[in-house]
């Protein structure tokens, strides 16, 4: 991820809860903040109610890999905190990656000129 950061600690994603606008849809949650850097932080909860750690990590890593696929086209000096539903655990890589974008137009943190209909 070029462009982007992690969220890692626990206060960062308290206050992202906390202060944050979310959306949600079948697989995911996201909660954005708008911060004061140029750069976008990411970060990335998958709860053990999803399953035991090896879908876990396979779930987190279908996120951050649509994520960095499409960072592009996301506004910059924004806090996003991407929350796995229990759903998610049985997706495969294209359902995450549309419901990420999903999430994205709801927030309307992508670029518009990426818009397709």
């Amino acid at each position: 991820m070029k462009f982007s950061d992690s969220l890692k600690k626990n206060d960062d994603f308290r206050n992202v809860y906390k202060e944050g606008k979310s959306y949600a849809n079948k697989y995911l949650v996201m909660y954005v903040l708008k911060n004061s850097m140029e750069i976008n932080r990411i970060g990335i909860s998958v709860s053990k109610k999803v399953g035991n750690s090896v879908v876990r990590h396979r779930v987190t890593r279908l996120v951050r890999e649509s994520y960095r696929l499409h960072e592009n086209i996301f506004n910059s000096g924004l806090d996003i905190v991407v929350v796995a539903r229990n759903n998610a655990k049985s997706a495969g890589y294209a359902e995450i990656e549309s419901a990420l974008l999903h999430l994205g137009k709801l927030h309307h943190i992508i670029k518009t000129f990426f818009y397709e209909v």
